[in-house]
């Protein structure tokens, strides 16, 4: 499937194709082009082959590495190292597809963190990384590590603004939508002859990594940090006084952590349930601009 499916595309009804009706389907608030990236990688023969002989693999590895930080909670610890050779990885083995979701994925986490900031805490904006990567080479920067930070040091600055002020989040009948965006703009993104990995076969193989080169603190911050997916997504409610999106929402119950066993899996329903907010409030902001005198 190389382009996005359009109605009346010819199929075998005694044979349909599981992708084709996922691609038509209009259900999710969900940039199409985005969409249409995804569904060529679950499709892909990558997933359907490799991905199964790496997920057993990445998990014993992340076994291997919290029993070596049993030993040694905070070594080794190799950030630099950790991001260099996924930039590489994504330049010289990932699809364009995957590069391009992995790349847009940090520009939409921080456009809805600016929302419920800009929102919640009127004025006041958490100090926080940027997270505006346009090239696989500005992954070095320790782009994941200091995304993870992010969510973080978000609830921390954002909730103790609102004990502050005395505040708590409502919703809020004029939303500022300027930080949602309908484009995400990143560079030309070159795909050789091995660039053939899809998303979620990567995401399995930089997992273990993640769990070998960082600390045991740090690993165990980012696995349980896809959990916050519920607490964003409730913000978002509360600011917006719609709750549709909580049902795409997987990641839940910040409070009791999850095994970092399934990380892997779990970064890809993150990754989802990003998309999909993100469509929402895109499609809420359209909605207000249409109704607007």
């Amino acid at each position: 499937m190389s382009e996005p499916a359009v109605p009346g595309t010819p199929y075998d009804r005694r044979d349909p194709d599981p992708w084709l009706a996922l691609a038509l389907d209009r259900s999710l608030p969900f940039d199409p082009a985005a969409k249409a990236a995804l569904i060529r990688g679950q499709a892909s023969r990558s997933r359907q082959f490799l991905l199964p002989v790496v997920r057993p693999f990445s998990r014993l590895v992340i076994v291997l590495a919290q029993l070596i930080h049993m030993v040694t909670p905070r070594w080794p610890h190799a950030p630099r190292f950790l991001h260099w050779s996924i930039a590489f990885g994504m330049k010289h083995f990932l699809t364009r597809d995957a590069n391009t979701l992995i790349l847009r994925h940090f520009h939409l986490g921080a456009q809805i963190l600016r929302f419920i900031a800009d929102n919640a805490t009127p004025g006041f904006r958490p100090e926080l990384e940027p997270m505006t990567p346009r090239r696989t080479d500005d992954v070095r920067a320790n782009l994941f590590l200091n995304h993870d930070l992010n969510m973080y040091n978000f609830l921390i600055q954002l909730n103790q603004e609102l004990a502050r002020r005395g505040a708590v989040v409502g919703r809020v009948e004029h939303l500022d939508f300027s930080a949602i965006t309908d484009e995400i703009v990143l560079d030309e993104i070159p795909e050789g002859r091995f660039n053939v990995i899809d998303l979620h076969t990567a995401i399995e193989l930089y997992t273990p990594a993640y769990a070998l080169l960082l600390t045991d603190r740090d690993f165990w911050r980012a696995a349980n940090s896809l959990q916050l997916d519920e607490t964003i997504g409730l913000y978002a409610a509360r600011l917006t006084g719609e709750e549709k999106h909580l049902a795409m929402i997987n990641n839940r119950h910040p409070l009791v952590p999850f095994s970092t066993l399934q990380a892997g899996f779990r970064l890809v329903l993150h990754g989802l349930s990003t998309e999909v907010l993100h469509g929402f409030l895109r499609e809420l902001k359209a909605r207000r601009a249409a109704d607007a005198p």
